[in-house]
């Protein structure tokens, strides 16, 4: 394989289960590339397509149309045992009678690799995952973490070309997940895997991807960085499901600055067209100030929440909800302030996009 060569490719694929011509589309001729060595997170609400996505890279489903490549070779018409791709699913799947051992040699075992040589692999995917000495174990003596681990070690000892995850986070507390997310993406960067990971949740594909492709109703809303899509979401879609942004109509001047009620906001990029469009802004955009600095608000709600204070003001705009991590200097509800905004967490997207 040669750097220029696509990990993952699509072309056009389209899913449509059923023989019914009528029958709506479950994924919409998309097309994209996840380059080697990187993370590509597929991301977006039940029923848009990312899971379907995954399994034509899996091939555990075929496409209705289009083709799929994997490091150059088309693998549309292949079945999963010939694609040298490994998944790790939401539920672990670990043979709950076989020990950690014989679960990661498995794999190895079922392709005709000999006991020896597959324990000898085995232990060393288990020491790459932070498993030593866990080996005569079942699963049922593990922790919810240690089986992620245990399932991760038996896809990376069969070295595939193209390593899959589908929701491998879902059953994991909020701290297990944030650590588990970080070990897979360090484990992804050191060992230069090819990944395609499934998820629905923002902040875990924030954290660990080099690109995203967000989903609505089968087909690709927008695809990039995690900067991008954060910062620069080109539909209320993506801004709305990107973490939280309120939407507010404005009009743009032509210039690179857009007229939101009394504010003249700066915005990035090639400037919009002169006329309606919406704004989207984040909660930790709005910057408040002194009554008499930018646009009047009153606070009608707040809540406390250890790292940040969220409030909701009362504005010409209607409700502007503001998350601040200003802890020295609380608010006091009905106190009337200044709203202004920066450039960060501001975007622009046209009127109905």
């Amino acid at each position: 394989m040669t750097p220029s060569v696509p990990g993952i490719e699509f072309r056009g694929v389209s899913k449509r289960y059923g023989a019914d011509p009528a029958s709506p589309l479950a994924v919409q001729g998309i097309s994209f590339t996840v380059p080697q060595g990187t993370l590509t997170t597929i991301l977006g609400p039940s029923g848009c397509g990312k899971t379907t996505t995954l399994r034509m890279i899996a091939g555990l489903e075929s496409p209705s149309a289009g083709s799929i490549l994997i490091a150059g070779q088309d693998v549309t018409a292949l079945g999963p045992a010939e694609r040298n791709v490994s998944m790790v699913f939401q539920s672990y799947a670990l043979f709950p009678h076989m020990d950690v051992i014989g679960n990661v040699m498995y794999g190895l075992r079922m392709s005709g690799q000999a006991k020896d040589a597959a324990r000898r692999h085995a232990t060393e995917a288990l020491a790459t995952v932070g498993l030593v000495g866990y080996d005569a174990r079942l699963p049922s003596e593990l922790s919810g973490g240690q089986q992620q681990r245990v399932a991760l070690a038996r896809a990376l000892v069969l070295e595939p070309a193209v390593l899959l995850f589908d929701e491998p986070l879902s059953n994991l507390d909020a701290r297990l997940r944030r650590e588990m997310r970080e070990e897979i993406r360090t484990l992804q960067q050191r060992l230069g895997l090819t990944v395609a990971y499934v998820t629905h949740d923002q902040a875990e594909a924030l954290a660990v991807s080099d690109q995203i492709i967000v989903m609505d109703h089968g087909a690709i809303a927008q695809a990039g960085t995690p900067q991008e899509l954060y910062e620069r979401p080109r539909s209320e879609f993506v801004a709305g499901f990107m973490g939280e942004a309120m939407l507010f109509p404005a009009t743009a001047t032509g210039t690179n600055e857009v007229q939101l009620g009394p504010l003249r906001v700066p915005v990035s990029g090639t400037p919009p067209a002169a006329g309606p469009v919406k704004i989207a802004v984040r909660p930790e955009a709005w910057q408040v100030g002194p009554a008499g600095s930018g646009m009047p608000g009153r606070l009608a709600k707040s809540a406390y929440l250890g790292s940040s204070y969220e409030y909701t003001f009362e504005t010409e705009l209607g409700s502007v909800f503001v998350v601040s991590a200003d802890l020295d200097n609380a608010i006091a509800p009905g106190a009337e302030v200044g709203l202004s905004l920066g450039r960060h967490g501001v975007s622009v997207v046209a009127a109905g996009a």
